[in-house]
């Protein structure tokens, strides 16, 4: 598979956004951007097994547990949009290899942490530099990859690496936790990290510099309204909607972002170029990945505490019991390319949103039964349904783009992403903790499944084959 993508030529000169010059290990390049999506996958499923434990060693409440998570989506969330837009003013590179370092860095410290507020900071130092590298890492991509079957197979490969670390996360973070302590776990991420600022001088190729400068005033309200909606979502799933600080959060965060909006089109070089909105294929690709999400982060988030809340099994058979899943969608992104020739990307976003939303129907009807009938088929349609949802909403709003557009275009795409994870678990957790349970918490995440087939359903139709230009 992988070296399928490497048949022809990087990049002929202008032929991404960006216009980087050609790379000459491009293999090497691709693993090292793929290296860093797995990275900052990799420390999702790593905190959540780790957290019992940092609970009883440092002391925390279950309101600091939550902050542990919380502060690492706040820093993200609100920063993505200013990452994207550093990569392109300050050069891609350059900002990769700086996130790739804080986040390393921050990772190193949080297994020596003395303290649950020392915990606290250094995942938003985390969070920080995840929001510098992952939209500049897809924005090198981008800019390496000619549009069309090349950079399709390069994200491809991309969404596969992300689902098996997630796989290996699940087992190395299950089996430490279980034979060491906590600290062990968290520190997983560091010697991937460092591998991979060690190897990027190498193999990637900085890109030229958009003249112009930060536009401050949208970099403000941007953070801090981005990060005012995820807080407000976040705190959702624990207090009452009608909370004050709930509603008020989510109140001030769209406030601000209607400002943001109205700063951008008055901006001269804004951080989100408002064509980027003008599209409607990149528009709707948006919203499917606002909504995919949702479908998904209720499988991990109930499973995972009624396999060992209720049915008693300790975390490393939990995380056996949810590897289906992940590896399921590494083996089906691998011949998701073509199945993107063959289908085009308005009947391939269906299918794979089709697939969604059933297996969240058989969960909510069964998920309690027995595993290899209730469970297991429906993991497996999780994973093929999430590896077809992924890729076309992903070419989709990363084609067509213009030179200088391509940091913005992939940290608006990480932020409807990171928005989306937030709005999909506060929806299903308030469900579910409204008398509707787990099966209720499924049933809402085949809603949000069919709100992803609703956006497949406005996509322009092309004929099977077209290459999106």
């Amino acid at each position: 598979m992988t070296a399928q993508i490497f048949d022809r030529p990087a990049l002929p000169a202008a032929a991404a956004a960006g216009g980087a010059p050609r790379v000459r290990r491009p293999a090497a390049a691709l693993a090292v951007i793929a290296g860093c999506n797995a990275m900052i996958q990799l420390d999702d499923p790593i905190v959540n097994i780790a957290l019992p434990g940092m609970r009883a060693d440092l002391g925390l409440t279950a309101v600091g547990a939550s902050w542990v998570v919380t502060a690492f989506s706040l820093a993200f969330g609100g920063l993505l949009l200013l990452g994207g837009r550093a990569g392109d003013i300050l050069g891609r590179r350059r900002v990769f290899m700086a996130g790739v370092s804080l986040f390393t860095a921050a990772a190193a410290l949080r297994g020596a942490a003395s303290s649950g507020e020392m915990l606290i900071a250094v995942r938003a130092v985390q969070g920080a530099g995840a929001a510098l590298a992952a939209p500049s890492g897809l924005a090198l991509l981008l800019s390496m990859f000619p549009q069309g079957a090349a950079r399709t197979r390069a994200i491809a490969v991309c969404t596969a690496v992300g689902a098996l670390s997630t796989a290996g996360g699940l087992l190395l973070a299950g089996a430490l936790t279980s034979l060491s302590s906590w600290r062990w776990v968290v520190y997983l991420d560091v010697p991937l990290g460092v591998a991979i600022v060690v190897a990027a001088p190498f193999v990637l190729a900085e890109t030229p510099r958009a003249r112009g400068r930060f536009d401050a005033a949208g970099a403000l309200v941007s953070a801090v309204g981005a990060a005012a909606l995820v807080f407000g979502l976040a705190r959702a799933a624990e207090r009452p909607l009608s909370d004050v600080t709930v509603v008020g959060s989510v109140l001030a965060g769209l406030v601000l972002l209607a400002v943001f909006a109205g700063i951008e089109r008055r901006a001269r070089q804004p951080i989100v170029v408002p064509a980027l909105f003008a599209d409607r294929d990149r528009l709707l690709a948006y919203a499917a990945t606002l909504a995919i999400p949702g479908a998904l982060i209720g499988t991990y988030f109930f499973l995972n505490q009624f396999f060992q809340a209720e049915r008693g099994w300790p975390a490393l058979a939990a995380a056996f019991a949810l590897l289906p899943l992940p590896v399921t969608m590494a083996l089906t992104a691998s011949v998701c390319p073509r199945l993107l020739r063959r289908l085009g990307a308005r009947r391939m976003l269906a299918v794979g949103a089709g697939l969604l939303g059933l297996a969240n129907v058989w969960l909510a009807l069964g998920a309690q039964g027995r595993y290899a009938v209730a469970v297991f088929p429906a993991l497996v349609l999780l994973g093929a349904g999430m590896a077809c949802s992924v890729l076309p909403p992903t070419v989709l709003a990363t084609s067509s783009l213009r030179a200088g557009e391509a940091g913005a275009a992939a940290g608006v795409l990480n932020a409807v992403q990171s928005v989306g994870g937030s709005l999909g678990l506060v929806t299903l957790v308030t469900v579910a903790a409204h008398g509707a349970g787990m099966a209720g918490g499924f049933a809402t995440g085949a809603v949000f499944a069919v709100l992803a087939l609703g956006a497949a359903a406005g996509l322009r139709r092309r004929p099977p084959g077209t290459t999106l230009s």
